[in-house]
């Protein structure tokens, strides 16, 4: 029988590409999106879950009744309790208090447990969701840590599928990656592999405006000063993660919360991809890195498009939320009208 798995778990990679047609229409370059939400956990972290956890389980770590234990924006999450119940562990997930009601409820859903903690307190406060996992990992027997940020199986899953799916889906023709960074995995392992293919391929992280990766690629040094609260998940740091190969990042681009709300909305209306709130901000790098760099025809580009915008409905989505935001009124593209909602009475 063909296209038919023992479990959910065999469906775990090998995700499309697309071309993207409207949004990048000023670009002389082709461009792909890779739609790492044909995953089944709809996200780009099923990859590094099941690597991460089945290393585990060669190296005898894990056992009958054992617990994993991990800090996440959520996706991460997912993915690891999707893992678990295939595999017979128990999950327990710390997360920052700036993740949705939805995805704390997902979460649940499939068995987890889950500490809430705020979101804008240092990386090494106790209360911080980093601290409060390991805290967890270390008081509960028979567990096992996960630590996405500082462990190198995270680039491994990334070298092992998502590079060698990029360069077989292109013919070894794609010249920019971009992907965003937020343990830094995805663009690492991606970028390490697509390296060593052809080391003039350019590899482009995207940040976001109130993270510190960027300045620190750029000088080598923290700017605390750089850190502010802002609204996309999963991507850009406080902290320096393990897991992110400055050497194999050619540039970083900054991009800001409202504009890559608006591109994640326009993706939806133009492309008819639901993607997530970061799909919209390595779109908003490509455009602003366009402006900066020529690019020709001959280009080929491939966006990591992270996740599924079904996570993300009563925030970037939301009329509402984007109105709390301020972006309604602010958005240089003007695009209210075509966002907006008529009430029959």
């Amino acid at each position: 029988m063909s296209n038919v798995y023992d479990n959910i778990l065999g469906l775990i990679g090998h995700t499309p590409m697309v071309k993207l047609n409207t949004v990048t229409k000023d670009i002389p370059a082709t461009v792909y999106a890779k739609l790492e939400s044909y995953n089944p956990g709809h996200s780009t972290k099923d990859r590094i879950a099941l690597h991460i956890i089945e290393n585990a389980e060669q190296k005898g770590l894990l056992k009958e009744d054992s617990v994993v234990v991990e800090t996440t924006s959520g996706n991460t999450g997912f993915s690891i309790a999707m893992v678990c119940i295939i595999k017979g562990y128990k999950c327990i997930l710390a997360v920052s208090d700036k993740t949705k009601p939805e995805k704390i409820a997902y979460l649940k859903a499939l068995g987890a447990t889950v500490y809430i903690c705020p979101a804008n307190v240092a990386a090494d406060d106790p209360r911080s969701y980093y601290e409060v996992a390991k805290r967890i990992a270390s008081e509960t027997p028979n567990s096992v840590y996960i630590n996405q940020y500082f462990n190198e199986l995270n680039i491994d899953a990334h070298y092992k599928t998502t590079g060698p799916e990029i360069w077989e889906q292109t013919e070894g023709k794609v010249t920019h990656l971009f992907a965003c960074t937020g343990t830094g995995g995805t663009l690492s392992g991606s970028g390490k592999f697509l390296k060593e293919k052809n080391p003039d391929i350019k590899i482009i992280g995207v940040d976001a405006d109130g993270s510190i990766l960027k300045s620190f690629h750029e000088t080598g040094e923290i700017h605390k000063e750089d850190v502010h609260p802002y609204q996309i998940e999963g991507m850009g740091k406080n902290l320096i993660p393990a897991a992110l190969l400055f050497d194999k990042v050619d540039e970083f681009v900054r991009v800001n919360d409202e504009m890559s709300a608006y591109r994640t909305r326009e993706i939806a209306l133009k492309e008819a991809i639901m993607g997530g709130y970061t799909t919209g901000a390595v779109t908003q790098a490509l455009i602003q890195y366009a402006q900066s760099h020529e690019l020709t025809k001959d280009d080929i580009i491939v966006l990591i498009f992270p996740d599924h915008g079904s996570r993300y409905i009563t925030k970037v989505y939301s009329d509402k939320w984007m109105a709390e935001q301020g972006f309604v009124n602010n958005c240089v593209h003007n695009y209210d009208e075509v966002f907006k909602t008529e009430f029959i009475k």
